[in-house]
């Protein structure tokens, strides 16, 4: 077997995604532009949601985890009223609802009492979360349905506003990874005694990447390896500590509480560090500036 070509090229792309093509499709349009295999994204987004994709190139690739495990924000809109196979306007309608216009108060209260902190949610069934070895949207369009154990997110923000289109309410979320803008939508909908479904779903940011820095892919910018980690604790080393990162010693944990990203006297990103206990750190990754 052929061994494959290490990755030549190495950064970070912050995509604006376009409605109507999948996050694999926006990968498949990087690996041809920049001519590389290696890339992946962090945090899959529907086709017809748009916004902030964080893709990495090469190397960056390795520190994904990093990027997709931080607060994501999110707007949309929920369209009370009417629900969906999907949770959402690309769905077959299932149910409608004869729902009053709401009162804007009492939506914020009910946001507040059962949609604000730590919450349990369960998965959508289109969802790419494998249930046996299945994901979940693979059984959803075979109209299978099965049971989904719920899950701990939590919503740090819950913003509400009317919309110009009666019974639409606009929503801004700011939320942890693994949320699901959907199932908040669709559960808010029952929670004011009826039902709903999202649209127009967009991601203003990933962490600290934002719509201000997104391009469409054709468009985008190859940036440094490092930004994909530009959110964690930041410490640099000396050449001799360099020298122990590189072979992977466990060090003294540097103030803070960690993931620390380790760069060298040049302001290079040799590897990142992970707390092992109060007084040790370990390589997490080790990238091959450290050589």
């Amino acid at each position: 077997m052929a061994r494959r070509r290490p990755p030549t090229v190495h950064g970070v792309v912050i995509v604006d995604k376009p409605a109507g093509v999948t996050s694999h499709d926006v990968v498949g349009q990087l690996r041809r532009r920049f001519s590389e295999r290696r890339i992946g994204h962090a945090g899959t987004l529907d086709p017809d949601a748009t916004g902030v994709l964080v893709v990495a190139v090469g190397s960056a690739t390795r520190l994904l985890r990093y990027v997709g495990d931080t607060t994501k924000a999110y707007t949309g809109q929920v369209v009370l009223g009417v629900e969906t196979d999907t949770l959402d306007a690309a769905g077959r309608v299932t149910a409608t609802h004869d729902m009053a216009p709401v009162d804007l108060a009492e939506v914020r209260r009910v946001i507040a009492e059962h949609f604000m902190g730590p919450i349990l949610q369960i998965p959508p069934m289109v969802s790419a979360i494998r249930v046996d070895g299945r994901r979940l949207h693979e059984l959803a369009r075979e109209g299978i349905e099965v049971e989904r154990a719920p899950r701990p997110v939590t919503i740090h923000g819950f913003d509400v506003a009317e919309s110009a289109e009666p019974g639409v309410l606009e929503i801004d979320v700011r939320c942890s990874s693994g949320t699901y803008i959907r199932s908040l939508a669709a559960d808010l909908g029952a929670a004011l005694g009826g039902g709903a479904h999202l649209r127009n779903l967009r991601r203003s940011a990933v962490g600290s990447f934002s719509l201000a820095e997104a391009a469409p892919p054709d468009d985008a910018t190859l940036l440094p390896v490092s930004t994909a980690v530009r959110d964690l604790e930041q410490v640099s080393v000396d050449e001799v500590t360099a020298g122990l990162v590189a072979h992977g010693r466990i060090l003294d944990r540097w103030s803070g509480v960690g993931p620390w990203a380790v760069s060298d006297t040049g302001g290079e990103l040799i590897a990142v560090y992970e707390a092992i206990d109060d007084r040790s750190a370990k390589p997490a990754v080790v990238l091959s500036a450290a050589r």
